[in-house]
C-alpha cells in the first residue's frame, strides 16, 4: 500500500523560489523534501500552541475564574511595566 500521495500546489513566486534555491544549494534533495520539512515544523509548532494553552493558559484562566481578586487592569500592567523598564536602564 502506498504511503504517499501526490498533490498538485500553487505557490506564490517567491516561495517557490525559495523551495528551489534550498533544492540548487543542496541543502535538500527534492522539491518535495522542503515542503515536507515545512510542514514538519508548522506541526511542531502547532503541537507547541497546543500545550502551551492546556498547560499553561487553561490552568490561569480556571484559577482567575475560581478568585477575580487576582485579576489586575490594563492600566496596572502598564505601570508595572513602566516601573520595570525604568529600573532596568
Amino acid at each position: 500500500m502506498r504511503t504517499t500521495q501526490q498533490l498538485s500546489i500553487t505557490l506564490p513566486n517567491e516561495m517557490a523560489d525559495v523551495v528551489k534555491a534550498k533544492v540548487r544549494a543542496g541543502e535538500y534533495a527534492t522539491e518535495s523534501e522542503v515542503i515536507r520539512d515545512g510542514l514538519r515544523a508548522l506541526l511542531a509548532r502547532d503541537r507547541a500552541v497546543e500545550s502551551w494553552l492546556h498547560q499553561q493558559v487553561g490552568p490561569a484562566f480556571d484559577a482567575l475564574k475560581s478568585d477575580p481578586s487576582r485579576a489586575v487592569t490594563a492600566d496596572q500592567v502598564r505601570a508595572r511595566l513602566a516601573a520595570r523598564h525604568a529600573k532596568a536602564r
